[in-house]
């Protein structure tokens, strides 16, 4: 990076810093800080909701499987999730913006202690809280691995740089910091990818027709639809995965529909996340996919697209697309931490310590903040151990999407009436049987089994278990938990 980069770099940092002052004159309450009141456009919750999906780990451990594997990494990862995305728009998004609506969440867990029990509710938030630790754990690895790459220094301080900076503008603004920052960080990725794209194609020499012979200078399996270990179940298995995660399983993309003023604006929001998802990763990942043609043999394919970076543009330029990759995890890691702290504040600690519940706003106010710091430092100490979990693949593919079929199975389908009879045993019976299934797979009980079966079992018992219960249980249904599933229907 030319000194211009660095100039360009360190006034996305004064950005973020602004953008926090701004969002701190908006946020009054705790609403504020989890919600924005309920009062987030339409627009800017989609938008917040596609940016809240990438991360520099799209830029390091997505970049290696696209460099080693081809176009599969675009069929079982953005695919899968636009198509996944059609359950959430019908079913699942509306909801959650009713339940602010009608009973006031301001976390994704506040609604389960009406829909199953207190317990159930704290079994649901603490396995979340714990889940996330190692997701965002993994993202500042791959930062770290990408600020290494393109500045050269050292990975942990790359991490504990990038950890300030949230820590900064996040616990002073809330969402609102959040969304602002992504609008801002998805403006910046939409020039920076652009730009990468017409530059790779440049250097092809074939015009726009090397979107299609380009695949004729790499390994023919690098064209097909699905290369193994991601095979046609690997996909399906994600498909499933995506459903549950992107309609409120990954609690921060829960809190975006959440914060929206309606069902039918929730609705909108997440079309316009699935349409961006179906669209924008095929020129994103482009670069990506012709790395192997500009740095054949590489022996670590996680450099691959910050190498292709440093060779195709121009200084200045550069320096926006490391800001824009910083960007992008950055509010990824944010999302998560203000959605964490939202659970921890409103769900977890008003059991532990019974004077939470008589603070004001003020006070409230005040812990979401301390718990949102706390949050990020403790993701920060276990990013410096991401060699001991597997890697950035290792922490993002096996760990977090194995785990999170469990918990969200019980979250995602309690917003459903077809599944009342699910009750609280259901719900606590499906996290234990995913959980147990996940770590006899990792004990290697059943043997050496494909990446595909190790991620989609734990989800596979959860769900088999928590619809058994639905359907073969004849227990009297909760009179509040019929009230509180019919009121989700429509608007008011």
């Amino acid at each position: 990076m030319q000194t211009i980069d660095y100039v360009i770099f360190i006034s996305y940092f004064l950005i973020l810093i602004g953008i926090g002052i701004y969002s701190y004159t908006k946020v009054k309450s705790s609403a504020d800080f989890y919600t924005a009141g309920g009062k987030l456009p339409w627009w800017l919750s989609g938008i917040s909701h596609h940016v809240s999906g990438y991360s520099g780990a799209v830029f390091v451990a997505y970049a290696s499987i696209a460099y080693t594997h081809g176009f599969t990494i675009y069929v079982w990862w953005a695919f899968t999730i636009a198509v996944a995305m059609i359950g959430t728009i019908i079913f699942i998004a509306p909801r959650w913006a009713r339940l602010r609506g009608k009973i006031g969440i301001q976390s994704p867990t506040e609604y389960l202690a009406t829909r199953y029990n207190v317990p159930t509710q704290q079994v649901m938030a603490w396995s979340g809280v714990v889940v996330k630790l190692f997701d965002v754990a993994a993202k500042w690895a791959a930062l770290g691995i990408l600020l290494h790459a393109f500045t050269g220094i050292p990975m942990m301080t790359g991490i504990i740089i990038s950890g300030a900076v949230t820590l900064l503008y996040v616990t002073i603004g809330g969402i609102w910091a959040d969304v602002l920052n992504d609008f801002a960080s998805f403006i910046i990725q939409v020039a920076a990818g652009v730009f990468m794209f017409v530059m790779v194609l440049i250097h092809l020499g074939d015009g726009i027709s090397g979107v299609s012979t380009m695949w004729e200078q790499l390994p023919e399996e690098n064209s097909s639809l699905f290369n193994s270990p991601y095979t046609v179940g690997f996909a399906a298995a994600f498909l499933v995965i995506n459903f549950f995660s992107y309609s409120g399983g990954t609690w921060n993309l829960a809190t975006k529909f959440i914060s929206s003023p309606s069902g039918s604006e929730a609705k909108k929001a997440a079309f316009l996340s699935a349409v961006l998802y179906l669209i924008w990763p095929l020129i994103l990942f482009f670069p990506m996919f012709a790395a192997p043609i500009f740095l054949p043999g590489l022996e670590n394919p996680e450099q691959s697209y910050s190498l292709m970076a440093m060779e195709l543009l121009p200084p200045g330029l550069l320096g926006l697309l490391v800001a824009s990759m910083f960007a992008n995890t950055l509010t990824m890691t944010a999302s998560d931490a203000n959605t964490i702290s939202s659970v921890i504040t409103r769900d977890i600690f008003p059991l532990i310590i019974k004077k939470v519940k008589t603070f004001n706003a003020k006070k409230m106010l005040l812990l979401a903040r301390i718990t949102t710091f706390s949050f990020i430092v403790l993701t920060v100490l276990i990013a410096f151990q991401s060699e001991s979990f597997g890697g950035v693949i290792g922490l993002i593919v096996s760990w977090f999407a194995a785990l999170l079929g469990p918990i969200s199975i019980p979250m995602i389908l309690g917003l459903l009436p077809l599944f009342k009879h699910s009750d609280s045993k259901a719900a606590i019976a499906s996290i234990i049987g995913g959980f147990l299934t996940f770590i006899l797979i990792k004990l290697n009980v059943f043997g050496s089994v494909s990446l595909a079966l190790e991620i989609a079992c734990p989800l596979i018992s959860s769900f088999i278990i928590y619809v058994g219960f639905s359907f073969f249980s004849k227990k009297k249904i909760k009179p509040e938990v019929e009230n509180l599933l019919n009121s989700l229907n429509e608007d008011d």
